[in-house]
């Protein structure tokens, strides 16, 4: 499986992907990355917080970008070379997200495509904002 090479991309070219954002999400992504921080991981403690309650990590929900550029734009054989991102409102448990990158610029003689990425909640609000470069496939 190999996704589309830097001659298939063009300017404007988008692909996005949703999921449910589950407790269980939360929880993994907690034991994976080592991030206990107590506003994910601990009700009592984030029900005091501005948040009023737990919210997922802002990495596992930018992480869904990473499953856009792997996957879909350009696909299989990517590689990721920059992120940068600007977190923007949190998400929280059981709120469906989607992620979605544009092709904004595509520099043919370095095999290089910058995506401006956009992760935005069931409500049509922006959570995280940022910009991608990658590697397309060969």
């Amino acid at each position: 499986m190999i996704g589309l090479t830097i001659d298939q991309i063009t300017v404007g070219q988008s692909a996005s992907f949703a999921k449910t954002i589950t407790e269980t999400d939360v929880y993994m992504f907690a034991g994976i990355s080592g991030d206990l921080n107590p506003a994910h991981v601990n009700e009592e403690y984030a029900k005091n917080t501005i948040f009023k309650g737990r919210i997922a990590h802002g990495m596992l929900g930018a992480s869904l970008i990473s499953t856009v550029l792997a996957m879909q734009l350009p696909g299989p054989g990517t590689i990721y070379l920059k992120q940068d991102l600007k977190f923007l409102a949190p998400v929280r448990f059981n709120d469906t997200i989607t992620a979605t990158c544009t092709v904004k610029e595509k520099v043919a003689e370095k095999n290089r495509v910058v995506l401006e990425c956009t992760v935005t909640n069931q409500d049509g609000v922006a959570v995280i904002n940022g910009e991608a470069m990658v590697m397309a496939p060969k």
